[in-house]
């Protein structure tokens, strides 16, 4: 897997417009919604953009023609409790997707994550699993839900977050050099809380109004 593949980063206008409104401090938690799902849609797309799909016979109202179907099934795995934000974007184009739930907390002190949740569908070993969660900022919760998915059999994984911090993706390809990030941007630095600078402060609290 080349450096490439291993970070794809989604070059749209619509995205850099849509992350702008997310950064915005005075956008209100209806609004925040509102984009992250939509955003999400968008790394959806460029995640799924090499699946493969296999052939299938289409009756039209008007005449027989080829179709296609995905090859294997969907499963999306959102990280609690911002990765949840995620989903509802995606499971409007994708409504066929079983839904797996990792909770995972971070030390206040320690920055590592701290695993209290696991709910994996059962055919996650032969599905495309999409981990989900706005923010790759140490890596550390990202990492430890990827050895998760790995143990319940999960083989083909990708990562998908709004935003990514260096030090997070450097971090994430050191324990899981396997699985592709898909990102809308990479901002520079984390500060010393493990925010990423200059970010859009935390999904979750923006989200769910809790902020």
């Amino acid at each position: 897997m080349s450096a490439t593949d291993k970070v794809r980063v989604t070059d749209h206008p619509l995205v850099a417009a849509g992350l702008s409104v997310l950064r915005a401090k005075q956008t209100t938690p209806e609004i925040f919604r509102r984009y992250l799902q939509e955003l999400s849609v968008f790394l959806f797309v460029e995640a799924s953009r090499s699946w493969e799909t296999k052939p299938v016979d289409i009756e039209t109202p008007l005449a027989s023609c080829a179709g296609a179907v995905l090859a294997k099934p969907i499963v999306l795995v959102p990280i609690l409790r911002a990765g949840l934000g995620m989903l509802d974007g995606i499971q409007r184009v994708a409504p066929d997707a079983a839904i797996g739930h990792i909770g995972i907390y971070r030390d206040a002190e320690t920055l590592r994550p701290v695993s209290y949740f696991e709910r994996v569908p059962v055919n996650v070993a032969a599905a495309e699993v999409l981990l989900l969660d706005p923010m790759l900022a140490t890596g550390n919760s990202a990492c430890e839900a990827s050895s998760i998915l790995k143990a319940q059999g999960a083989r083909s994984i990708q990562f998908l977050c709004v935003l990514a911090s260096p030090p997070g993706i450097e971090q994430f390809h050191r324990e899981h050099p396997d699985i592709p990030i898909v990102t809308a941007a990479i901002d520079p630095e984390l500060d010393d809380h493990g925010y990423i600078v200059p970010g859009l402060g935390d999904a979750g609290d923006r989200y769910f109004g809790t902020g």
